[in-house]
Order: structure tokens, then sequence, then C-alpha cells
């Protein structure tokens, strides 16, 4: 040590200090800034970078709010707060615009009060570190988590492009555009790289951080070709981004004046233009604006942009994927479903439009025999390709089961069983087939509406039951007993209900129990269903749907709507027979004179003698009394005989020396069917010709 050292220790460090407080306030690069107690400026660092343009005396004894362009910070309020409470100021990050032109840059603030002997306060002093671009690489990282968490929640790519477009305005951008190429919107393979000038593409998004006239220029929902060539038609082609300086006499601009007009407007220098893009296909744009006072992009920009593309990319592709297989579904549902109700002329239906929101709902109606009509509404669970072959095998398994003619109830078992047979084959599926862990199950109700007797019977698999409404008004679930859901372990009976059902009733049946309930406890057209009588069924159809509230439809939903009719009393006729042989010519009497009084042709009325003798005579023959007859002129005529013996007949062909066994034969070659239906006690053997 010196002589100073050892003589005046206390000397020799006040000299160093001073020293070393003159050597920061003009050498070092942070920022240091000392401040009186009226928060006007005595000393600023000049060293540092953003106060090199700025001598001392220029901005000395001014007023911190004059000295600094402050962007959303009062500074001189928290600098108060720290001189009144003498609470440090730590590590408070302001915004400021520094340079010419303006630039906004990021500092970290930290103040104490300074105090003299005795307490005195003299002021504050602030010391400014320059963070920006550490701020910015937090930023960068919490939006591309944001957008690796958000974006991506829905399979809809309008959906993606809005909430990519809600997270990047106005942090990233101060305008955002998402397009996504047409044939991605309709799941279809998107473009290769070098996809031409005048690829249709779909605006899905638009955001702005300001009122401007830039969505004025393409409205979402628009599909149009891009005109080139322009960054956004060569982003497309090379799959590269483009950083685009925009200025009034950029060139590419007059492809499109639309947009250079809306540029102007809107003040916008920088265009970032990253192309959606995965495994060298083109699936859209994302462009980002910067107008105003933003800084320019930069590579460190292009670089998150397009760590924001590629996630925003395979977002769009499993979305496409979803749209594609969900389009095949659809297809596939719409040939395996019915293009038009079948019914009798005595039971009016229709079936709301489907989009294919679930392929595996599907319905059904089926003209039975007596003028009958059976009804079905079903829903498969799971979804997808799988779903829908599924819902195809057993609405052609019904198809089958109601020729039998067989209850509600015990088809719905005979379906059960076919259910389980098809669930069985979907576990010795390979282990490796995703298939093999979904569970193959469905809920079903079926129901048949007979005219003549104005009754319905109905039985459900399932939690699934019709509505029914009646004319005076009252609207009110078939309380059909729950089954067991087809293809359940459950082996519960099936249980069938039967209603009456008047003429002008309409039966509503849909796949989704919730739409059942919502329709059972807000009716609405139903309640007046008497006066959509004379009007079109459709018009009915249309009244349930306008009723329903936002985000209930039908869509997802398969839904017949069916209204009865009166059945003319004059259309059928019915005589009781007495058990003796004798009948049988009063029978082809009577049926004669019947026929003659609904003017039905001769070849027609001659071979419905002949069906009514040889059916007669099968059950004088083998049957037991009661026996009845009964015709019925609707959209077939029909022809059957009634009597109390269970035991069903069979078509069988007779030998050459046969004297009888012919009947059936007969029967079968006159008419265009025939069948047997049990009616307990006893059976009911008919034959239907065309008129």
């Amino acid at each position: 040590m010196g002589p100073l050292a050892d003589n005046d220790p206390d000397g020799h460090v006040d000299q160093a200090a001073a020293a070393m407080l003159e050597a920061l306030f003009t050498q070092s690069p942070i920022g240091l800034h000392l401040v009186d107690p009226d928060l006007r400026v005595v000393r600023v660092n000049t060293a540092t970078p953003w106060m090199r343009a700025a001598g001392l005396e220029e901005i000395r004894g001014r007023r911190v709010r004059d000295v600094y362009r402050l962007v959303d910070a009062d500074v001189e309020a928290l600098l108060k707060d720290v001189l009144d409470t003498g609470t440090p100021l730590l590590r408070h990050v302001v915004r400021i615009l520094v340079d010419d032109p303006p630039t906004e840059r990021m500092f970290e603030v930290s103040a104490l009060r300074l105090e003299g002997p005795g307490g005195k306060v003299l002021g504050v002093g602030a010391i400014a570190v320059d963070v920006t671009e550490r701020e910015r690489a937090q930023a960068r990282t919490r939006m591309l988590d944001r957008v690796r968490e958000r974006v991506g929640r829905t399979l809809d790519p309008a959906v993606i492009g809005e909430e990519l477009a809600a997270i990047l305005v106005p942090d990233f951008a101060d305008v955002v555009t998402v397009e996504v190429v047409d044939a991605v919107i309709r799941g279809d393979d998107p473009p290769l790289a070098h996809a031409p000038i005048g690829t249709l593409v779909m605006r899905t998004a638009f955001r702005s951080a300001a009122d401007g006239t830039a969505q004025q220029v393409h409205a979402v929902g628009d599909v149009r070709r891009l005109a080139g060539p322009t960054p956004f038609t060569q982003a497309l082609a090379d799959l590269s981004p483009r950083m685009v300086r925009l200025h009034p006499g950029t060139p590419w601009l007059s492809a499109d004046p639309a947009l250079a007009k809306a540029v102007r407007a809107a003040h916008g220098h920088s265009l970032l233009v990253v192309p959606l893009a995965l495994r060298d296909a083109a699936l859209g744009l994302v462009s980002l604006y910067r107008a105003e006072r933003s800084p320019a992009f930069d590579e460190e920009d292009r670089a998150l942009a397009m760590e924001v593309g590629t996630h925003t990319a395979l977002c769009l592709e499993n979305a496409r994927r979803y749209t594609r297989e969900h389009t095949i579904a659809a297809t596939v549902q719409r040939q395996l479903l019915p293009r038009r109700p079948e019914a009798q002329a005595w039971l009016e239906t229709a079936y709301l439009s489907l989009t294919g929101a679930d392929p595996g709902a599907w319905y059904d109606t089926t003209a039975l025999s007596s003028a009958r009509t059976a009804l079905v509404v079903g829903k498969v669970s799971g979804g997808g390709l799988e779903a829908a072959a599924t819902m195809g095998q057993l609405r052609t398994a019904i198809r089958s089961l109601s020729a039998f003619e067989l209850a509600p109830d015990e088809l719905l078992a005979r379906l059960h069983d076919t259910a389980d047979r098809l669930a069985t084959e979907r576990a010795r599926l390979p282990l490796g087939d995703p298939l093999r862990q979904e569970k193959l199950t469905a809920d079903c109700v079926y129901a048949v509406h007979d005219p003549l007797t104005g009754r319905c019977t109905a039985a459900s698999a399932g939690h699934l039951a019709p509505l029914l409404a009646r004319p005076e008004g009252t609207v009110d679930v078939l309380g059909t007993p729950a089954g067991p859901r087809l293809g359940s372990a459950e082996g519960a009976p099936f249980a069938a209900v039967e209603a009456d059902v008047p003429p002008g009733s309409v039966l509503v049946f849909t796949s989704d129990p919730l739409l059942t309930a919502y329709l059972a406890e807000n009716p609405g057209p139903l309640a007046s269903v008497s006066r959509y009588g004379a009007r079109p069924l459709q018009d009915l159809c249309d009244a349930l749907v306008y009723a329903l509230p936002a985000g209930m439809g039908v869509r997802d939903a398969a839904v017949i709507v069916a209204r009865t009719r009166v059945f003319p009393p004059d259309q059928c006729a019915v005589w009781p027979l007495a058990p003796d042989p004798t009948a049988v010519s009063a029978v082809r009497r009577r049926t004669r004179e019947q026929l003659a009084v609904w003017d039905v042709d001769e070849e027609t009325a001659y071979n419905t003698q002949l069906i009514a003798s040889e059916l007669v005579t099968n059950a004088l023959r083998y049957g037991r009394p009661p026996i009845e007859l009964r015709l019925i002129h609707g959209r077939t005529l029909t022809c059957e005989v009634r009597d109390a013996d269970m035991a069903a007949p069979h078509l069988r062909h007779a030998g050459t020396v046969d004297e009888g066994g012919r009947g059936l034969f007969i029967v079968a070659q006159l008419a265009q069917a025939w069948g047997t239906r049990l009616t307990g006690p006893g059976k009911t053997i008919w034959a239907e010709q065309t008129l």
C-alpha cells in the first residue's frame, strides 16, 4: 500500500468510490439514473447504447416522463412510491420507445431511495437493464406453448384457424389471416409442393388488433383463387416462408389491388407468410402483418412462425383425415339408409334429413301385411366407417326378420342374438386390430302400427322410446320397458307395450334419448298437430327443427315422424265363418260381390276368389274355430283367414297322384306375397295382390 492507504484510508476509499461512480455513469452499459425528490433527472449514464445520442445537458432537470417515451407504464408513479415508502422497486419491466424511427424496447428497472445524514431523502437511484431479447424469447416460448395447448382442440379446420389467430394477435402480429386449401376442407388429399397459381383456398380466420379495412378484402368463408405471382403463391409453391417489407411501391401488390388498399389503410409495413405444410404437401397459409409502431419481423420471428405453422399443419391434417373418414362414413350411411319412407297409405311417414354426424344411427319403415307398417330407429355405439357398416348389418337383419311377421318383442330378441354373433366375430379379430377393443352395442326401438285397430305396439332395446302426440294436444312418451342393449351381456327379456293411436296422431321416433326427452318437455309444434292435419308432413318436420334450441339439432340423430290417417271402414270386409265345408261356396260369392263393389278388375277378382277358397278350405281342414275371413282394400288387396289353431302351415309340392296339398302352392302362385302371422290365440294366413 502507498502512503495514502497507510495515512488516510478513508480518503482513499472516498476517492475510489467517487471514481467508481464516475466510471459507472460514463462507461457502464447498464443504465443508471439519479432523480431528485421532484422526479427531475440529475444524472444518467450516457454510455448505454440507447442514450448515446443524447447529451446530459439536454435531459438534466427535466421530468422523467418528458425524457422517456413510455408505452404502457407510469414510471413516475412507481418512483414516487419508492420516494414515499422507501420500499425498493425490483426488476419491474417497462416498455419504452427508443431511436428514430421509434423502436420498442423492454427494460428491467430497479429503484432505491437515496437518503443523506439524518435520513434526509435525496432522491431515487434507478438501474435499467435492456432485457428486450430475453423478454421476446420468453414471450415466444409462452406463445408456442399456448399454440400447442389451445390450437387443434377440435377437428374443424375453421375453428383451428380461429384458435391460432386469437393467440397471435396482438402479441405477435397486428393482423393475421388463415387460409386453408379448399381440398383440405373437403377432406381430399392436399396438393404437393409446387402448388400451381390459382389454387383454391378458403379463408377460415381473420383477426386484427385495430379496426381496419383488411377484413373487407376477403370475408371469412370465401373460397378464391390466389392471384399471382405474390409471396402467397410463392410460399405455397416451394413451402418456404416469405418475410417482406411493405411499401407503397411494392410491385406484387398490384396483383391484388384490394389488398394493397387495405395494407395502406392499416399502415402495414411488414409481412410474414408462413406455409402450412406437412410431408411436402401444402395445406394452407398463415399471413401475418405488422403495422404502425410494431417492429418489423426478424429471423427469430420467422423461426417461431415456422414452429407455429408446423403445429397448425399437423392439426389441419388430423382434421382433414377426420373429415375424409367422416365423409366416407356418411356416404356409406346414405347408401345403406332408405331413400324414401315405405309405409301403407294410412300412415304418412317422413325422415328428417341427416348429415352423417352420427354414422351409426339408422331409421327404416317397412310396409307389412294387412295395411300395417313397421317403424324402427336405432343407433350403434362407436363411430366412423365401422359404425356405419354395423348399422347396415343390423338394418338388414331387421328387414329380414320383419318378413316373418314377428311381434316387436320377439323380433328384438332375435336381433339381440344376431348382435351377439356380430360381437363374437369382432372379438375374434387379430389382437392388433383397434376395432377389437370397441364393444359392439346398439339401441333400437321397433314398433308396428295397425290402422284397422288403431293401435301401435312397440318394444325397445336400450332406452329409446317413441313420442305420441294426439290430436287434442297431449304429448306422451310411450312407456316401452327398457330391454337390454343389443350385443350386451344382459339376458333380460324384451317386453312390448301397446297404445291407442287415434287418427290424426303423430308418432316421433329418434335415436337420441336426450332429443326425445326435450321434445316431451317442450313439445312445441307437437302440442298442436291438429293444425298440420291438412298440410304436408314436411311442414311439421320443419317446424320441429325450427323449435329446437341452438346446439341441439336432428343432424346428430335419426328421426322418423309418422302421422296416422283414418282407415275407411268401407275398405275392409270381415265375415265370420261356420266350421262347415259348405262355407267355401259362400266365401266365393261374398268375395265376388265385395270386389265388384270395390271395382276390382276381373282377373284380380277371379284370383282372389281362388285364394280365399283355398285359405278357407285349409282353415276348415286343419284349423280350429272360430274362423274368420277378412278382405282389405288398400295399397294392395289382402285376403286373410284367421283361426284358433297355433300350427302354421308350410308350402309343399304335392306328388302327381296326391289328392291334396296344393292349396298353399296355388296361393303362392297367384299372390304377390303370402305368409303366416301368429295372433294369440291362433294364427292368420294372408296373401297380397298388387292392384
